[in-house]
């Protein structure tokens, strides 16, 4: 298991685990970031990684994206 910072551009990775608090927690699964979810990273620009996920593009900080784990 690794946080999604690391992933490869380019490269689809299933959702082991969120970590965070309970209201990042629920943010996170708002936007379909789910257990068993299929997430791609499509870039990673300054502090954002730009993800494809459920089919929507959807950029979120390094520090979020660090709670996700694959």
């Amino acid at each position: 298991m690794m946080p999604l910072t690391l992933a490869a551009v380019g490269e689809d990775n299933i959702i082991k685990k969120i970590g965070g608090k309970a209201d990042v927690k629920k943010h996170l699964e708002d936007l379909g970031f789910v257990a068993g979810g299929n997430v791609r990273v499509i870039a990673m620009m300054g502090g954002n990684v730009i993800v494809n996920i459920k089919e929507s593009r959807i950029a979120i900080s390094k520090e979020i994206a660090g709670k996700i784990m694959i």
